[in-house]
């Protein structure tokens, strides 16, 4: 791996955890890992352009088949990909299949790149988690033997327990909050060979745990409010992302494009992404 490279453009692909839910902004949409890391590469050099194509609830074969050719076609610099979590989930989930269509894109999407990038993701502490970890198992083995033969690197989320805590996740227990995103795109940031800007492995400071009366009210209001509406949709075979497209990706074509920091002479933050198209094919 280089040390302190040079990247012009960043494509993330996947579900709700690369599309940045629950890291919620004021006017309702998210930011999330991706856009943190686009920003700090943003600042390191001119031109740089971005495009994230993830919408939550996609399954591995809607990424695979739908989202890596369109990030594919954009020819980035670095590629990241995060897919199949949510098949993990589902009752019937054939993990041959799953295992399949992460091939699929991972090559689609290795020769397409400088790149590729590809995730154990993080998990809640819990039951659920417990229940679905060894499917969770034996999907970050495939992620790691796609990304030894195909020249990817991995960056490793499930091992680190600062990851794990309930606190680095939202009331609806399946989404980062804000700090978490933000670990998140410090562990991409290290992993693309950039020198560290704080640990993100740190624990959270400790803190009482909760009364009994207070985790049960909160136990009724995640069943209510989060878990009841997520069975909901297996049951009736929909999904949070029905009829949504990627953040970079325009909804009357179905094609995706770049955006680029406005103020490119601005050495800072970046404040606000204009549009760009993306080069003839």
């Amino acid at each position: 791996m280089e040390i302190d490279p040079t990247h012009t453009s960043l494509v993330a692909v996947g579900d709700s955890f690369t599309e940045g839910m629950s890291d919620l902004l004021p006017d309702g949409s998210y930011r999330g890992w991706a856009d943190v890391l686009a920003e700090r590469l943003a600042t390191r050099t001119p031109g740089f352009r971005y495009a994230n194509l993830a919408v939550r609830g996609k399954l591995i074969g809607q990424i695979a088949e739908e989202q890596a050719p369109m990030a594919a076609a954009l020819g980035a610099d670095v590629i990241t990909l995060v897919g199949g979590l949510n098949d993990t989930l589902r009752p019937n989930c054939d993990m041959g299949r799953v295992r399949g269509l992460l091939e699929q894109a991972v090559e689609t999407l290795a020769p397409a790149c400088k790149q590729l990038v590809l995730m154990r993701s993080p998990g809640r502490q819990g039951p659920v988690l417990q229940r679905f970890r060894p499917r969770m198992e034996e999907l970050f083995g495939y992620v790691d033997d796609l990304a030894a033969r195909h020249g990817a690197v991995v960056v490793d989320l499930s091992g680190a327990a600062a990851l794990a805590d309930q606190r680095m996740w939202d009331v609806d227990r399946l989404h980062l909050t804000a700090e978490g995103h933000r670990r998140v795109a410090e562990a991409v940031w290290q992993t693309l060979g950039h020198a560290p800007q704080d640990d993100w492995r740190t624990p959270m400071p400790a803190s009482a745990r909760p009364a009994w009366a207070a985790r049960r009210v909160s136990d009724v209001r995640f069943a209510r409010q989060h878990l009841g509406p997520w069975i909901g949709r297996r049951l009736t075979g929909r999904s949070s992302g029905d009829g949504r497209t990627g953040a970079h990706v325009d909804p009357a074509t179905g094609r995706a494009f770049w955006v680029t920091p406005e103020d490119a002479a601005a050495p800072g933050p970046v404040r606000k992404w204009r549009r760009v198209e993306p080069d003839p094919a």
